[in-house]
């Protein structure tokens, strides 16, 4: 298999190397045609997301595997303006069934940054898509990425690798799941507006969370998180008022000090009357007191605590993918077995035809020679002798280059292609010195040995 697939990502690149190297998302139609141009490929697929920029490429035959990546990789370089050699050292190359399964790894989940995380595999079928309609996806690659998905697939349904969280942010909002069985009916006031708490934000949209506010120690920044989301910005000292309606708050600021004590908490209880919390505090040093847990209807979770969540979650996920290790290897020689197989049909078709057109042609000869008024029985046995000829030709003479070469395994390999018993005694026969190929016993066809014209 001509397979070859190549890039850098989060294990051989530093970030700043990966962001040079990204392919913007209205530039990709254009580098796959200028990838193509500059490789001599017919099929190439351009995956590029912020860990990772990778080409999947189908060689032209008779081209080395290895050196048309280095080529690429070097074309990569050149494109994005880098120094080849800088690049070379960041840079991976797979090649045949390695590329293979180094693709479905990534499709599910295998390779990714945070193991098991199910975005890349949509990544991966946005970026066929595209190559598609940019025409640089042919038979090779259009019978290949849909069995990448398939085995992807597989890996989710038959095993946990996604199931689990293995973030802080998600494991957060997994709790809340957990503690609040319709997140649909549930307020959350989120603490801080940086990265982590942006992540929060995310998890619970899409868990469905009722309301969402956004609490900063600056207002402008807390508007502009909120603005993504369709939620409410407020500055720190509203959270005592926000408490009131909150059923959630995860609170994530670099503050040297806690925001929120056990009094303003307490507080807010006796107006809720004693409607629960869950509050989750993802920050070090704390932002909630830890004498916040003691109170009644309260369930507070620190961070540590959800390290040991993620930590375990983690194991999980190592333990499965170990199951997917092998779902990957069963569904790579699968159709590795399948494409052979197309090989071979491709291969008889070729061969069936070829024998068609020698049939056509030796049969015309013999009607013309019958039209003149030639003997029919003398017409019959030279028809069957140049069939004959004909269909041996190739084989003899490459049986014969096989003998002369001392290429023994490829003697014993046509003797099965060509269903003939293996000899009784493995002493070879004497050399024939006949020049022609193999003919017909003189019994078995006429004593007239003139060929048709």
């Amino acid at each position: 298999m001509n397979l070859i697939a190549l890039g850098i990502n989060h294990n051989s690149a530093a970030v700043e190397v990966r962001e040079r190297v990204a392919f913007a998302p209205e530039q990709v139609s254009e580098a796959l045609a200028d990838a193509c141009d500059a490789g001599g490929l017919e099929e190439v697929v351009i995956l590029s997301t912020c860990n990772r920029t990778e080409l999947y490429a189908i060689v032209p035959q008779g081209v080395g595997a290895a050196d048309k990546a280095m080529e690429l990789i070097d074309w990569m370089a050149n494109y994005h303006h880098l120094s080849a050699g800088e690049l070379r050292q960041s840079a991976y190359h797979y090649e045949a069934e390695h590329a293979l399964q180094h693709m479905v790894q990534v499709a599910s989940g295998l390779d990714s940054m945070v193991l098991g995380e199910p975005q890349i595999f949509g990544q991966l079928k946005s970026a066929y898509a595209v190559a598609a309609e940019a025409g640089t996806v042919g038979s090779e690659l259009g019978r290949l990425f849909p069995r990448v998905f398939s085995i992807a697939k597989r890996v989710r349904t038959d095993t946990a690798i996604g199931e689990n969280p293995v973030s802080v942010a998600y494991a957060a909002v997994d709790l809340a799941g957990h503690i609040f069985t319709d997140l649909a009916k549930s307020n959350a006031l989120l603490v801080g507006a940086g990265e982590t708490i942006e992540l929060v934000a995310r998890h619970l949209i899409e868990a469905g969370v009722s309301r969402l506010v956004i609490a900063n120690r600056t207002l402008g920044r807390a508007r502009e998180l909120a603005q993504k989301f369709g939620a409410e910005a407020v500055l720190l000292a509203e959270i005592p008022d926000q408490l009131l309606d909150a059923d959630i708050v995860i609170t994530s600021t670099a503050s040297q000090l806690p925001i929120l004590g056990k009094g303003a908490v307490e507080q807010a209880l006796k107006i809720r009357k004693h409607r629960p919390f869950l509050m989750v505090d993802i920050a070090v040093p704390r932002d909630i007191e830890a004498q916040v847990g003691e109170l009644p209807d309260v369930y507070l979770y620190s961070v540590d605590d959800l390290r040991e969540i993620v930590d375990e979650n983690l194991r999980s996920r190592r333990n499965e993918a170990r199951k997917a290790d092998l779902i990957i290897e069963d569904g790579v020689q699968h159709y590795l077995l399948e494409r052979r197989s197309i090989e071979a049909v491709d291969v008889v078709k070729e061969y069936r035809q070829m024998a068609e057109d020698l049939r056509e042609q030796e049969l015309q000869r013999a009607l013309r020679a019958l039209s003149r008024g030639d003997d029919p029985g003398q017409l019959l046995a030279q028809l069957a002798r140049g069939l004959t000829n004909k269909l041996i030709h190739a084989p003899t003479a490459g049986l014969k280059q096989a003998s002369a070469e001392g290429r023994v395994d490829q003697l014993g390999a046509a003797r099965k292609l060509l269903g003939l018993q293996q000899p009784q005694d493995e002493t070879p026969a004497p050399e024939s010195t006949e020049e022609t190929d193999f003919e017909l016993p003189a019994n078995a066809i006429s004593t007239d040995r003139r060929t048709l014209q």
